[in-house]
């Protein structure tokens, strides 16, 4: 039988959990965790995104403070107030909400966040403290995408993991991430040739290519962990995943759901972030702080 593996339940346990810890941060050190998101423009989704984020981070003891700003910001208006966070002690974690309008380049402005506050893990040090397996922030889907293929099997050594997908914000630290686990990792990608026949070998699926329902039934290794990180909608507004779930829950041992998924734990280890960049800028150990 199909093992579900359900991001909202998961994210249930690991918060309350990070509530605790940030309790123990209270009451042993007196540090209440301080969340800076910048939010630029009016989008809807974005809005939406933000407020849930908001809500979760509340509920645990994370304070946040929202900075709104118009869609015409100019870039340099963007780097000054993360360049004044950069030095607030109240402020242990910067977020800028994505996407950001075309004036903005979002790699040059994600670049001045400090490496110690960049809570999304994107800054390009906290990448190589990924691929060097150093302490760090490290971004928040794969770490969300680890912890559900962890439900499944905890011991990943010789697994045969195959990356759909080699973005910054997913691809590529999920496969290192995998790597650092003992996995065999593959890494396609758009020009990658015969991909159905590659994908039915893994154990481990990672699809994260934005195209929806394309990963089929046929696609599949039977009894094979399938991480469904793609999010479309469709004409009506439904969502859904880069897998045919109806088709592929029929032969796989673990799948994500979409939504209800890795979403929830994206979200989750934001928040873990958010603890994590407190003991790095305090000399802690989170490894005793967060259980």
């Amino acid at each position: 039988m199909t093992q579900i593996l359900n991001g909202k339940i998961e994210q249930q346990k690991k918060l309350f959990s990070l509530k605790q810890s940030i309790h123990k941060l209270k009451d042993m050190h007196d540090i209440t965790p301080g969340l800076a998101i910048i939010l630029v423009g009016d989008s809807e989704p974005s809005r939406i995104y933000v407020k849930n984020k908001q809500r979760i981070a509340a509920e645990i003891g994370i304070h946040t403070e929202l900075y709104r700003l118009p869609d015409d910001t100019k870039e340099s208006e963007v780097i000054d107030l993360i360049e004044k966070l950069n030095s607030l002690q109240k402020i242990n974690g910067i977020l800028l909400q994505l996407p950001v309008p075309n004036q903005i380049d979002r790699s040059k402005v994600l670049r001045t966040i400090s490496p110690e506050k960049d809570v999304d893990g994107l800054h390009p040090e906290n990448m190589v403290h990924v691929i060097n397996q150093e302490q760090g922030l490290y971004p928040c889907t794969p770490q969300g995408c680890l912890h559900l293929i962890n439900c499944w099997r905890e011991n990943l050594e010789g697994k045969l993991a195959v990356v759909i997908g080699r973005s910054n914000l997913v691809g590529k630290p999920m496969a290192a991430l995998l790597l650092n686990h003992n996995a065999t990792v593959i890494q396609a990608h758009r020009y990658t040739k015969n991909l159905p026949e590659i994908c039915r070998q893994a154990d481990i699926l990672i699809c994260a290519t934005g195209q929806a329902k394309i990963i089929k039934k046929n696609w599949i290794k039977p009894g094979a962990c399938i991480i469904d990180v793609g999010i479309t909608r469709d004409q009506e507004e439904r969502l859904s995943g880069d897998v045919d779930f109806d088709e592929v829950s029929q032969v796989t041992g673990a799948i994500t759901p979409v939504p209800g998924g890795v979403g929830p734990m994206t979200i989750t280890y934001l928040m873990v972030n958010v603890v994590k960049a407190v003991c790095l800028q305090q000399g802690l150990s989170f490894h005793e702080i967060i259980q």
